[in-house]
């Protein structure tokens, strides 16, 4: 069985590629980087959001699968927030040390 940490960054570098290959300094291979992880996060926390309609959906009232259903709920909250959170911080890193994207 391959390793699920091993598989995700495998994929990473995979995805990564066209716009690392594209960049011509290390601020170019950072900034791919970041986007292409935002990118992914972002596509993650959208199939959270999904997961936790279907949940509430497929519940039909029983408390042990609403209280999973609840627990899908916070996580796609907090996953929503960190990518929020995540490019804001991207943005004032940027602008404070005037990066253009």
């Amino acid at each position: 069985m391959v390793n699920k940490k091993i598989l995700f960054l495998a994929l990473l570098i995979v995805l990564a590629l066209p716009s690392l290959a594209l960049a011509a300094s290390l601020q170019g291979i950072v900034d791919g980087a970041v986007n292409v992880s935002l990118i992914i996060a972002s596509g993650v926390v959208v199939i959270l959001w999904v997961v936790t309609g279907i949940l509430f959906l497929t519940a039909q009232g029983a408390p042990e699968k609403l209280s999973s259903a609840k627990k899908a709920l916070f996580a796609a909250i907090a996953g929503t927030i960190l990518v929020l959170v995540a490019q804001g911080a991207m943005d004032m890193i940027r602008k404070a040390l005037n990066i253009n994207p």
